[in-house]
């Protein structure tokens, strides 16, 4: 490696190649910390010329490629691999141009999420895809993984807002899918690309697509004395084809761990369970909008449905809930935080199976989710020096996982696949389609040296392998 690093450090400088062991050690996973590697080299393109440098002199050796945005996924995408170098976009952060007329922004991919919201704010726009790592993640990082958000229940994922990607593949290529039209002719790369969590290539810079700031908004909290009763809410809302802009569920526990930090946004410690809601729109539309889901709610023995008075106290719900999984931390040292979807419709019933899944392997679970889009988070709290309790928190995670699958549900709505849920795709999937997934992944990246062994079932593309070839291909 020492070799490779002298190689990388005449492309990107001294400051762009990290080898100190010491100074590796926060690369040794991302957001899952149960599953680490330790990395070898680290290095920091600082440019999409730079980045395809490093790749043609890795491709030259042969050497694995790990792409790493912010590190703040949860599902070991941007884990190393032994004998790989991590290639990270940390230091690409230039927001690149941003367009009020046409409601668009070029950006690098190492640009944080509330960053570009920052830098179109002042136009009245907004990047709309908002994850609860907002403050954290880059856009490079949501357009691997197709992150979600809160405000995704009514705009959609990340996949709904990229408009063009600039990208360096496995052998130092650069293809330009950038440039922002409303109906490109041929073949969609770039919604084949965005959400194939760093197994295609890099994206380097990210065209996406803004939309207005709302002109009025409002947020409700609804205080209840059980769960079930925010989860019926939350169907009833769906049902009665209600627009609000997100619908989020926190429980008593998360309710709790909020209140003691920093985060603490006024959530009432004695109720079981709040449900946060956003609406926006013109004042006409808010009111009837609000007024309607209020009724919804009174039909469900709230407690109490409170209103935020201004700005100021908006901000304090929501950074109350976006700041749940770090508030987290005061209940145990450790926190596996599942991701599934499942029909609204069985909202309620699958939120008790895993809360039943986790009391029978006495796990502390909190649940705090994206409960408009059933997005759940069953957010497990734990040691990850017990061995037993890991063994156990992962059992939980399948089978919380098959649950979902079995009602109708999916795997992930946001988090990805990465190296947590790589054998459950087979719970999705058939051998069928996972071979074509590797089939695709192979025009891409022919010798899978693109973040390998994530995704897809490593025996799935082990097998298309050995496969003699197809008549059709001969």
């Amino acid at each position: 490696m020492k070799r490779l690093a002298s190689k990388l450090r005449e492309v990107v400088g001294a400051r762009g190649v990290i080898d100190d062991p010491t100074l590796l050690l926060p690369y040794e996973s991302d957001g899952l910390a149960m599953m680490q590697v330790d990395a070898e080299l680290v290095v920091l393109p600082r440019t999409t010329d730079e980045a395809a440098r490093c790749f043609r002199i890795l491709h030259a050796d042969k050497v694995p490629i790990v792409a790493r945005g912010a590190g703040t996924g949860l599902a070991g995408g941007a884990t190393p691999v032994e004998g790989g170098v991590v290639v990270s976009t940390a230091r690409m952060r230039d927001v690149l141009e941003v367009d009020f007329e046409d409601r668009f922004a070029r950006v690098q991919a190492g640009v944080v999420n509330v960053d570009l919201s920052h830098a179109c704010g002042q136009g009245g726009l907004m990047y709309a895809p908002d994850p609860s790592s907002q403050m954290a993640c880059t856009i490079g990082g949501n357009v691997a993984n197709n992150s979600g958000g809160p405000h995704c229940f009514k705009y959609g994922a990340t996949t709904r807002h990229i408009l063009g990607l600039v990208l360096v593949t496995h052998d130092g290529r650069v293809i330009d899918l950038s440039e922002p039209v409303v109906d490109p002719v041929g073949y969609d790369l770039v919604g084949l690309f965005v959400g194939s969590e760093g197994t295609f290539g890099l994206a380097t810079e990210v065209t996406v697509r803004l939309v207005p700031t709302p002109p009025v908004v409002e947020v409700l909290l609804a205080i209840f004395p059980d769960l079930d009763g925010a989860c019926d809410s939350v169907t009833d809302i769906i049902a009665a084809r209600l627009e609000p802009s997100a619908l989020e569920i926190l429980d008593r526990l998360t309710i709790e761990a909020v209140e003691k930090s920093v985060f603490a946004a006024g959530y009432p410690r004695e109720a079981e369970a709040v449900l946060l809601i956003e609406v926006e729109g013109v004042e006409c539309e808010v009111a009837s909008t609000t007024r309607e889901i209020r009724a919804i709610l009174e039909g469900h023995a709230t407690l109490e449905i409170r209103t935020a008075r201004d700005a100021r106290e908006r901000r304090q719900l929501w950074a109350g809930r976006k700041g749940a999984f770090g508030a987290m931390g005061r209940v145990a040292p450790d926190l596996y935080v599942a991701d599934a979807v499942v029909p609204r419709t069985k909202l309620r019933e699958l939120v008790r199976k895993t809360v039943e899944i986790c009391a029978e392997r006495d796990l502390l679970l909190a649940n705090v989710f994206h409960a408009g889009d059933g997005n759940l988070h069953p957010n497990i709290c734990y040691d990850r020096r017990d061995a037993d309790e890991v063994k156990r928190v992962l059992e939980a995670g399948h089978l919380i996982l098959e649950t979902c699958v079995a009602a109708g549900g999916s795997l992930t709505g946001e988090h990805g696949v990465g190296l947590e849920k790589r054998a459950e795709m087979e719970l999705l999937f058939t051998p069928s389609d996972l071979d074509t997934m590797c089939r695709v992944r192979d025009v891409w990246d022919p010798e899978r040296r693109m973040n390998p062994d994530k995704l897809v079932p490593l025996h799935a593309c082990g097998e298309l392998r050995t496969m003699p070839p197809r008549e059709d291909a001969r």
